[in-house]
């Protein structure tokens, strides 16, 4: 008796792995696309990044003359209509400078010349068509370093959701096209995947704050939003 029921279960245990593969199938044929979409919206912000330097025989002295031209500097965007929450400093930079000197016997003599304090703000503003005018008044009160501006959209959601739809409609366009071709039709979506392709900012350099005379001319255009996606579908 012992003996058959060993023999039963021996059997068993070949049967089963068996049946289970016998159940198993090949996953279906697929095809993977990439589609892209672009969608444009106006800017409502600029982002203006402003640097004071000053340099002094001490560092004590170049701190205290960065720090009175940039609080002119932060009290003219105050007065210009700038919120406290759209003015954020970036960074303070204290650096010494050298004069440096060749020596007969090939090496250098450094000769300390001056400390150099750099302070850069970022500012956020929301009317953007006051920016050359901003910008402008920055330069006049001392900003002289540096510089970036971007312009921006407060709430993308809407472009990036019109570009989204546009990539995925890109996506389906394409596998149809490669499908139709293979003699074969596409099925169910199997997986969707995305990214989001973020607008550059722009950029604006030290001599462009040496030649602002007069408000700054500033053409903020549109912002392009752009989406990629990989669709994977099934073919029948």
């Amino acid at each position: 008796m012992t003996r058959h029921l060993l023999r039963l279960a021996l059997a068993a245990a070949i049967a089963f792995p068996t049946m289970a593969g016998a159940t198993d199938s090949p996953p279906p044929p697929r095809i993977v696309v990439t589609g892209e979409g672009e969608a444009t919206a106006a800017p409502d912000l600029a982002l203006l990044t402003l640097s004071v330097m000053r340099e002094a025989k001490t560092a004590r002295a170049a701190l205290d003359a960065n720090n009175d031209a940039m609080a002119s500097v932060i009290a003219a965007m105050k007065s210009a209509g700038i919120k406290e929450r759209d003015l954020q400093t970036a960074g303070i930079q204290i650096s010494p400078r050298y004069n440096y000197t060749n020596k007969p016997d090939g090496s250098q003599e450094a000769e300390l010349i001056a400390y150099q304090v750099t302070n850069t703000l970022s500012v956020r503003i929301r009317d953007i068509d006051k920016t050359g005018e901003i910008l402008d008044r920055a330069v006049s009160l001392g900003v002289n370093q540096g510089g970036g501006i971007s312009f921006s959209n407060e709430d993308p959601t809407a472009t990036v959701t019109e570009a989204r739809k546009k990539a995925v409609a890109d996506a389906m366009a394409k596998a149809k096209t490669l499908a139709e071709a293979a003699g074969v039709s596409i099925g169910r979506v199997l997986e969707i995947t995305d990214q989001n392709v973020a607008p550059p900012p722009i950029p604006m350099n030290a001599k462009a704050f040496d030649a602002a005379r007069e408000s700054v001319p500033v053409q903020a255009g549109e912002n392009a939003y752009t989406v990629q996606v990989t669709v994977t579908f099934e073919l029948k």
